[in-house]
């Protein structure tokens, strides 16, 4: 059993505790935050050990991993105190605040030796890993031009006073919404490098931007575009979608649903020539416990199976993450 704690009991870390006392080579051995009302209510609902000093909970239960579920301020020092006492990492995205303190933590965790990942989630969404394998078995040629996008209603009146409107603690479309997009197009297609030009635009936020579109350009020169918006009401969730145009084909998905072109008869087994339509259901293994998405549960498997060592340490670590907190800062400080 791999003795794994938790700190940070908010959204996703609930999600992730959910999923992690279900797991079956898991122990939950603390769960630490700073909210009385949450602890309070795992106290009297739950047989998990609580705190709220996560240092306390990692001194007393010793545990093999930890999960960091809080906001994006507090990742650089909590990780770089688990990686210090030797400890495996799990945290959530985006990574770090500095594509610096990234690459800091990236090299501590491989000078130790110790499993890291990073919580996006879509690289184990069904659609969006064949979207990758038919781009790197070149199933559609060489790729020309592409366009990542998300759209969702966060940010739909002029409010204040969360972390979401706060820079200095991860706010923003940028940090929040568009880096799962940027993660996807340094994973699928070849790390952002540069952009020819970025609009940060604020729609009802005063100190972030509530919207993204950026020209960009990847390490093996291919060019593209992201557009992301957290203010568009016209979403009732999240959307994320990847459009890549090669010389023999042209890919179109979401997590839902994939759309492949091929121009010809030349195609990888499972197609035809012109239009083919995949949906997620068909290109995803089960996991033994669902919540909001088998892709939440892969995640977590993968990282436990990678402290096990039954897997290698390659998805979503603090490599690829760092590569994210890069392009992040290219599209920030080339505006």
């Amino acid at each position: 059993m791999v003795k794994v704690g938790l700190i940070g009991a908010g959204k996703m870390g609930i999600s992730h505790l959910s999923i992690l006392g279900a797991h079956p080579d898991v122990e939950v051995v603390g769960v630490c935050d700073t909210s009385k009302l949450v602890l309070s209510a795992l106290e009297k609902y739950s047989k998990f050990k609580c705190y709220t000093d996560y240092l306390k909970m990692i001194e007393k239960e010793k545990p093999d991993a930890v999960f960091v579920a809080t906001p994006t301020k507090f990742h650089f020092d909590f990780v770089k105190e688990l990686l210090a006492r030797n400890i495996h990492v799990f945290v959530e995205k985006p990574f770090c605040l500095t594509e610096e303190q990234g690459m800091e933590l990236t090299s501590m965790a491989s000078d130790r030796n110790l499993v890291n990942q990073v919580g996006y989630h879509n690289k184990f969404v069904g659609t969006f890993r064949e979207v990758k394998k038919l781009v790197k078995t070149g199933a559609i040629g060489e790729v020309n031009h592409f366009m990542g996008e998300a759209y969702g209603p966060v940010v739909t009146k002029k409010k204040e006073g969360t972390w979401r409107s706060n820079p200095s603690e991860g706010g923003g479309c940028l940090m929040d919404y568009a880096s799962h997009v940027i993660d996807l197009i340094n994973d699928i297609l070849s790390p952002i490098t540069a952009t020819k030009g970025s609009i940060l635009k604020s729609i009802y936020s005063k100190k972030v931007d509530d919207a993204v579109y950026s020209i960009l350009e990847l390490s093996d020169k291919t060019t593209g575009m992201l557009s992301v918006n957290w203010s568009d009401e016209t979403y009732r969730k999240m959307s994320t979608s990847i459009t890549i145009n090669g010389e023999k084909g042209k890919i179109i998905s979401d997590a839902n649903e994939l759309k492949v072109y091929f121009k010809d008869n030349h195609c990888p087994e499972g197609y035809s020539k012109g239009w083919n339509v995949k949906y997620v259901t068909d290109l995803t293994p089960q996991v033994d416990f669902y919540l909001r998405g088998e892709e939440y549960s892969a995640q977590v498997d993968y990282f436990i199976n990678a402290v096990i060592g039954n897997v290698p340490n390659n998805i979503n670590n603090f490599q690829s993450a760092w590569l994210t907190d890069r392009a992040i800062s290219i599209i920030k400080n080339q505006k």
